[in-house]
């Protein structure tokens, strides 16, 4: 018997060295080695300041940016450290309320607007971080962008066309539109 509780606790210890320390250290060092941009978080540098992620969405009110989809996070929007989904089902009064502030607010920036709202607009994705955006959603936004800068919406529609990645892979998942990136293409077109 006690030889067995031995064996016992030789293996739990040396599997805990090895799949607690050496395999994430070597993971860690391979993907350090090979894909060091995204092993750092795939970071958007501008003037030799970090500006954002590529992974995580960033809160934009102004009406003169793109917004991103609403973010889960709580009690700061877009806080990596709290990734949560709401967990709310469709027909949860708290959900439908939500939606229906976030509709009254896509609304009041944009009267003109009769379009419907793009659901990715009023309803945060699964981890609430999501930095991405459907293409009807940017087009849903491009003549409130284009009328708060000043620009030709058709000039706005072509950079969120020049900017919209099609599926991962040719076949995985959708259409997607970077906010941050759209959103700093915008600033430094306005800059030329």
């Amino acid at each position: 018997m006690l030889k067995m509780l031995r064996q016992s606790v030789v293996t739990l210890v040396a599997l805990g060295i090895l799949v607690g320390g050496i395999y994430p250290l070597a993971v860690t060092g391979i993907s350090r080695a090979f894909f060091a941009r995204e092993a750092g978080g795939s970071m958007i540098v501008q003037d030799a300041k970090v500006v954002g992620s590529e992974l995580i969405g960033q809160p934009f009110s102004d009406p003169g940016y793109f917004w991103s989809r609403p973010s889960a996070t709580s009690p700061i929007p877009y806080n990596a450290a709290a990734s949560a989904g709401s967990n709310l089902g469709p027909t949860n009064p708290v959900l439908l309320a939500l939606v229906k502030e976030r509709i009254e607010s896509l609304q009041a920036a944009d009267s003109g607007n009769i379009e419907p709202e793009p659901v990715d607009l009023v309803t945060s994705s699964a981890s609430g971080l999501d930095p991405n955006i459907s293409p009807a959603a940017a087009e849903y936004q491009v003549a409130r962008v284009a009328r708060a800068r000043d620009l030709a919406v058709e000039v706005v529609r072509a950079l969120v066309a020049e900017h919209t990645e099609g599926p991962q892979w040719g076949f995985l998942g959708e259409s997607r539109v970077n906010v941050l990136e759209l959103n700093l293409a915008l600033d430094a077109m306005s800059e030329r």
